[in-house]
């Protein structure tokens, strides 16, 4: 079995609770900012949790690879010119887009190519 990265226990928790038979879970990272609790990637789906519903409810999204129709590495440009290192993916499904600023680049570069290989790949 691959070893799950992750961010917080409960977190896992929670996605592991919610997985299909037979689905396989690469990580859960924390979001940080408003809206975004935190991301799951598995095999078969992007799982978001999302905190920013009127009365203090989340809801746990689902986005199967299939639907979505695009992701990308959100990077701000710097006044030289010059593109800096993001922590923000973006994933765009039907008219929505879904971001998640992530704790660190690695963890966003990560989700980035998971996302983009499933879409890609199928």
């Amino acid at each position: 079995m691959t070893d799950v990265q992750f961010d917080k226990q409960d977190q896992l928790e929670k996605i592991q609770a919610g997985l299909m038979e037979g689905e396989t879970l690469f990580a859960v990272y924390d979001g940080k900012g408003v809206g975004t609790g935190f991301i799951g990637l598995t095999d078969r789906r992007v799982i978001i949790q999302d905190n920013s519903f009127v009365g203090g409810k989340s809801a746990l999204t689902s986005l199967p690879y299939k639907r979505i129709q695009s992701v990308s590495y959100v990077a701000d440009k710097s006044i030289f010119g010059k593109f800096a290192t993001s922590s923000t993916v973006a994933i765009q499904v039907g008219v929505s887009t879904y971001e998640v600023e992530f704790r660190g680049d690695a963890k966003a570069r990560h989700a980035h190519d998971v996302i983009l290989h499933y879409v890609i790949h199928g």
